[in-house]
């Protein structure tokens, strides 16, 4: 095991259980909001937002250095990935990985070399040169490197995708996975289980931590994540919890 000094690659890497959640509001108050809560790593949501490499510049500076700062990228793309690390983040979440090619491409991608091909530069995360030396010597044990499960193709791959070297988790996107099996939406539906099922029971055989968005942490939901495996768990986002607390209220004082 690879020795890191970022707590949310560890806890991947001995799949001991690590709590998150997800910003798509590109604003450093979600960051700070967030992050100040106790969470131990908050993911920024590039793909499913306007979320620009600008406005998450922006966004990773709320952070302080409250929580672990993780990237959901835009895609598997090489410039995507390099912006995000340059800029601060510690681990990166790249979605639609469907077989072991892409997770190495993703690796190549997070990693220095011999490694993989990152480029290297002044930039934010080593204090625009003034740490280059003290970063690039410790990033490719820190950056952690998860791959998203979210279609039929990334389940029937995922015993060759989590033998990737470098891939240090697997993290199932429900929603799109739902859409993949037919029954978008429906993250209960038995189709949908089963699969979180197969990938908990992969990550267990390789030794490598499943995780899972829980977009509505009820206990129940919660409760039925950990018992099916999921060792870091994405609990809710800042869309959720305005909404959510919001229609709360308002049914309270309505009810009174």
């Amino acid at each position: 095991m690879s020795r890191t000094s970022n707590p949310f690659r560890q806890a991947l890497l001995t799949r001991t259980l690590t709590l998150g959640s997800w910003i798509q509001i590109g604003h450093p108050a979600s960051a700070e909001l967030l992050s100040g809560a106790g969470c131990d790593w908050v993911a920024i949501d590039c793909e499913h937002t306007d979320i620009g490499i600008e406005s998450f510049g922006r966004t990773i500076r709320g952070m302080r250095g409250a929580c672990v700062p993780v990237a959901r990228v835009r895609e598997n793309d090489r410039l995507a990935i390099r912006q995000v690390l340059d800029l601060g983040a510690r681990g990166v979440i790249v979605p639609l990985i469907n077989s072991a090619a892409a997770a190495e491409d993703a690796v190549q991608s997070a990693k220095y070399p011999p490694r993989g091909q990152r480029g290297y530069a002044f930039c934010l995360a080593n204090q625009h040169g003034q740490q280059f030396d003290t970063y690039v010597n410790a990033a490719n044990a820190d950056i952690a490197v998860v791959v998203m499960i979210e279609s039929r193709a990334g389940v029937e791959q995922i015993d060759a995708i989590l033998a990737v070297d470098g891939v240090d988790g697997a993290f199932v996107g429900p929603y799109d996975l739902s859409g993949s099996l037919g029954v978008p939406g429906k993250v209960d539906d038995p189709a949908v289980q089963a699969a979180c099922a197969r990938v908990a029971a992969a990550g267990r055989e390789h030794g490598k931590a499943v995780g899972l968005h829980v977009v509505r942490p009820s206990p129940d939901a919660i409760r039925r994540a950990r018992e099916a495996g999921f060792s870091f768990l994405a609990l809710g986002m800042d869309t959720v919890f305005i909404d959510e607390g919001v229609r709360q209220a308002l049914r309270t004082a309505r009810d009174s």
